[in-house]
């Protein structure tokens, strides 16, 4: 598929979802300490299923066909229910930094899915972004191969990227006919309901929490999860979900920055490094070139 010019909305939206999403690692490092990863992620939905449906208020409803609410079901399930559980989870045994480089193997999977499901193709430039930003995670991961993460971490994280990547195939589709806003709503209502299991285990931890952890779940609930996927999904609604999917690869070297600011901790040079190679992939990924048709063999592979 050739690729579309980025409008300015877009690239703020971009930008935004990208910086909340960084806030994001750093704010669950911070909280799990106090809430287990159930009761987080129940308690960051509610909040941003509120935040939503406030927002959503006067807007009109657009009812989703069978279809629709198949993928809707899909996307609120794995990337807001089990992805935020198995993030949470994965905060408990490796740190921020560590966990969002292994977590951005989704836009790989993201690319893959879309080229196949959705039809986008493989563009050249896509493809050779993503391994020159993938290169540049596993510097990152390199640098902090000493802090201590176990397997149990790895296997987590793997599965949150697995679903992340799913949700935003579901997600690309139901975006076509139904706004935005709708979609992210639906879904984070879907993801909060599933993961309301966790009731008690939220009541009980608000209760012996300190202030500080009650506070960093609400903002979890309104930055990165009521605005950041909001305007995730406003971006997604134009422009291909494998093109937009690398540009989250500017996710971990924002929160080794964060880590070093907020947790003052400072990055260890060849983390510089993997974040500098991270930027230069996703510059390529963006850059316009000649419109190139998908590769005969992945074209019919696609079809299929």
């Amino acid at each position: 598929m050739p690729a579309r010019p980025v409008s300015l909305p877009v690239l703020a939206a971009v930008a935004v979802t990208v910086l909340a999403w960084a806030s994001a690692f750093i704010g669950i490092r911070a909280v799990g300490a106090d809430l287990s990863p159930g009761a987080l992620a129940l308690g960051r939905l509610l909040v941003g299923t509120a935040v939503l449906a406030l927002l959503s208020l006067g807007r009109g409803w657009v009812a989703p066909t069978r279809r629709e609410w198949g993928l809707l079901a899909v996307c609120g399930v794995g990337w807001f229910a089990v992805y935020n559980v198995a993030l949470n989870a994965a905060e408990r045994h490796l740190d921020a930094g560590t966990t969002a480089m292994l977590v951005n193997i989704g836009p790989i999977l993201i690319a893959v899915l879309a080229g196949v499901w959705l039809h986008e193709g493989f563009p050249r430039r896509l493809v050779a972004g993503l391994a020159v930003a993938f290169a540049g995670v596993l510097l990152i991961g390199a640098a902090g191969r000493g802090s201590g993460g176990d397997l149990v971490g790895v296997l987590l994280c793997l599965v949150a990227a697995v679903t992340y990547a799913v949700g935003v195939v579901a997600q690309k589709p139901v975006l076509r006919r139904l706004p935005p806003l709708q979609v992210t709503a639906t879904a984070c209502a879907i993801g909060a309901a599933c993961c309301l299991p966790w009731a008690g285990a939220l009541v009980s931890d608000l209760a012996a929490a300190p202030a500080s952890s009650v506070l960093g779940t609400v903002y979890l609930g309104v930055v990165p999860t009521a605005l950041a996927f909001s305007t995730w999904a406003y971006a997604l609604a134009r422009t291909e979900a494998g093109r937009l999917g690398v540009t989250t690869y500017l996710v971990p070297p924002l929160v080794v920055v964060l880590g070093w600011v907020l947790l003052d901790e400072v990055p260890p040079a060849l983390a510089v490094a993997g974040g500098a190679v991270c930027l230069a992939g996703v510059a390529l990924s963006r850059r316009r070139g000649p419109v190139r048709q998908p590769e005969p063999v992945l074209e019919a592979a696609a079809q299929r």
